[in-house]
């Protein structure tokens, strides 16, 4: 008797709670996002150069699909993380070099002659330098916002040269304003050429993932032409408390940087990191938020969303 009224009472429960936790799953999936509107310029190319063939006049052009000759040594099939980096940064690297190496076993002993010969193949870079800084700032440090949105109007970003000035300006933005940094992380790994692509598309598509929209936006030399998003471009809300701005970089530059686990530390990243040539600059994406005409980033949002950022 008692174990039928148990189970009586349970299924009651589990009727009554049932519907009242599902609603409230609903209630909570229903509510904004916590994330502002933001910003993104950038772009970049991840082509090796083409070669002709030999004895020919045809050229080849190879993209992620890089066919090299021969497999990839030690050293690049575990990333070295840098800064004491790590979280979802060194699990999408790690992701792309599992794919690697899946692909360069499937494609084992596929790199047979053609016709009596080999085709030659492009220059490429053995590797690939994947960097990701965020700096977080006070929000009355309007300039970096004014400073983004003229870029974004001005920047060349389907040459390497425009998006080698980008790297630079965005640099200069951020080293103008030290007094108002707050938080700050930085991380880079190191990827073979073939995983290169795919791992920079992963880390931007995460950093895009905590925007609600890019109002401002210039990729590939594609500006954003919407004019209702435009007219919601503008100072953030007055209660608006931060500003985080996100670089990623790839490229072939070996410099060593110095982390950002103190404001001089910063200092000297994004100074070693602004200098990055053309010619090494493979992809750029900054990303920032909030860039939306009353939006408001706080220090619980900024957290939640950022939570490898450390206090400078």
């Amino acid at each position: 008797m008692v174990a039928k009224r148990q189970s009586w009472h349970r299924r009651l429960l589990a009727t009554v709670l049932l519907p009242l936790v599902i609603a409230g799953l609903c209630l909570i999936q229903a509510e904004p996002a916590s994330a502002a509107r933001g910003g993104r310029i950038g772009g970049g190319s991840f082509r090796a150069p083409s070669m002709p063939r030999s004895g020919g006049g045809y050229r080849s052009s190879y993209g992620g699909g890089y066919r090299g000759g021969g497999g990839f040594g030690f050293p690049f099939l575990i990333p070295i993380f840098g800064f004491g980096g790590g979280g979802l940064f060194g699990l999408l690297i790690l992701m792309a070099i599992a794919g690697v190496l899946v692909n360069a076993i499937r494609g084992a002993g596929s790199g047979a002659a053609l016709n009596g010969y080999s085709e030659p193949v492009p220059a490429i870079p053995s590797k690939v330098n994947m960097i990701q800084v965020q700096v977080g700032l006070l929000a009355s440090a309007k300039q970096v916002q004014e400073d983004l949105r003229a870029l974004a109007a001005s920047s060349d970003t389907s040459s390497s040269t425009g998006l080698q000035r980008l790297l630079q300006e965005t640099t200069l933005a951020l080293l103008r304003q030290p007094e108002l940094w707050v938080y700050a992380n930085a991380e880079n790994g190191t990827v073979p050429f073939r995983a290169a692509e795919s791992t920079f598309n992963r880390l931007s598509m995460s950093e895009r993932s905590k925007l609600q929209a890019e109002v401002t936006s210039n990729v590939g030399g594609q500006k954003l032409s919407e004019p209702t998003l435009k007219a919601s471009v503008g100072d953030a809300d007055a209660t608006n408390e931060f500003i985080i701005v996100t670089l990623l970089v790839a490229s072939t530059a070996t410099a060593k940087l110095q982390g950002a686990d103190t404001g001089e530390d910063l200092r000297q990243t994004l100074r070693i990191l602004g200098s990055t040539s053309s010619s090494e600059l493979m992809a750029l994406e900054v990303i920032w938020q909030p860039e939306g005409r009353g939006d408001v980033l706080s220090a619980e949002e900024l957290i939640t969303a950022y939570p490898n950022l450390q206090h400078l």
